[in-house]
């Protein structure tokens, strides 16, 4: 763990990078939205696309309490919380991502709606049932034990509320080209297939509800993305603050393991049964 927690640490203070670029940008921290930190904010594939289809997957209200198992730097649950009223615990590995989290919790205004504690998302802590509904987005790539993970899922989870895993899987097109965003190498990747992906879900007590691969897609916003950069020019701050000089090759080799079907993007909605089986 203390490897996948160092390849995402950045090379300095975050908190004042990302404030110094939004600053030079002329964005007003006091004012930003959630989407003003997109570029930076949402650190998954079809980013908040993405964010919109987990909350309809979760039937999220204002008095929903939401469990964000690996939240980075806390996009998702900032655009839960902003879109639905709810409030979300993002739990990550990466003691520097929860503190840039929290910032910009603040700087958004939705720091009553969201706090951001270091954690293990394979053992968090918290009480059984305690949450009404949990997501992981982009976060099971670096977890070797998924059966630990989705059993965490479950056991936090009330009977009957709802989770999303949303992640990168391993494609049928071959090995991965690294370096990728989540992993310089092997080492710390760990990509389960779709068919593993089903049964540990299932095995963990979920009944699966739906089953969605957007790979296609992904593989436009990647490409839509790259053409906006030649266009426009980079965004104020972007994902190599935190992943150096070596993002371009990692964003190329995206696009290229997408294209080449080494990996695939799906969305797994499931639910907790009232009731366990047999």
């Amino acid at each position: 763990m203390d490897q996948v927690s160092k390849f995402y640490s950045g090379p300095g203070n975050l908190v004042a990078a990302i404030g110094s670029a939004l600053d030079a940008a002329g964005l007003d921290r006091a004012r930003l939205r959630p989407a003003d930190l997109a570029p930076i904010d949402e650190f998954h594939i079809r980013g908040r696309a993405a964010s919109l289809e987990i909350i309809e997957a979760l039937g999220l209200t204002a008095d929903t309490h939401v469990l964000d198992l690996g939240s980075g730097l806390g996009g998702p649950a900032r655009t839960l919380a902003e879109l639905t009223g709810c409030t979300v615990t993002g739990v990550d590995l990466t003691p520097e991502f929860c503190e840039v989290a929290t910032a910009l919790s603040r700087w958004t205004g939705l720091s009553d709606r969201t706090r951001f504690v270091v954690g293990d998302a394979t053992a968090t802590g918290l009480p059984d049932g305690a949450v009404d509904a949990a997501l992981t987005v982009h976060v099971a790539m670096n977890i070797s034990d998924k059966h630990a993970l989705y059993a965490e899922a479950f056991r936090v989870l009330r009977p009957g509320g709802r989770f999303v895993a949303y992640d990168v899987v391993q494609g049928e097109g071959g090995d991965v080209r690294y370096p990728v965003p989540w992993a310089d190498d092997p080492s710390t990747s760990f990509l389960a297939t779709p068919e593993e992906m089903r049964e540990l879900l299932r095995t963990a007590g979920f009944e699966v509800l739906s089953e969605v691969d957007s790979s296609e897609e992904g593989l436009t916003w990647f490409r839509q993305m790259r053409d906006r950069i030649q266009r426009e020019g980079p965004p104020p701050v972007t994902f190599a603050a935190f992943l150096g000089d070596a993002f371009g090759q990692m964003a190329a080799n995206q696009v290229a393991n997408l294209a080449e079907r080494r990996i695939r993007t799906v969305m797994y909605a499931c639910s907790r049964p009232f009731r366990s089986p047999g």
